[in-house]
């Protein structure tokens, strides 16, 4: 199974959310808390290109933000990226 990587911060309800469909998946993942951390923050941003979170990565493919994630569970796009 690929490496899951999210950026996160603490009272993001996407984050929760997002955390919520992989855990359910029992997909195990790296968290990245952002908040009160300006060099992950720019981290995750020279990464993502974008500065929202959650940012999350399966393997070395970056999927977005949790509204990414969710699109990625309906068309089964997430398993097959956690299996590749």
């Amino acid at each position: 199974m690929q490496e899951v990587t999210i950026y996160t911060t603490r009272f993001c309800p996407f984050c929760v959310r997002a955390k919520y469909l992989l855990d359910r998946k029992q997909v195990p993942y790296r968290e990245i808390p952002v908040d009160g951390n300006p060099q992950k923050r720019a981290e995750m941003t020279a990464r993502a290109g974008a500065r929202t979170v959650p940012q999350i990565w399966v393997g070395d493919e970056h999927v977005g933000g949790c509204d990414e994630l969710m699109a990625a569970e309906r068309s089964g796009e997430l398993d097959r990226l956690l299996r590749a």
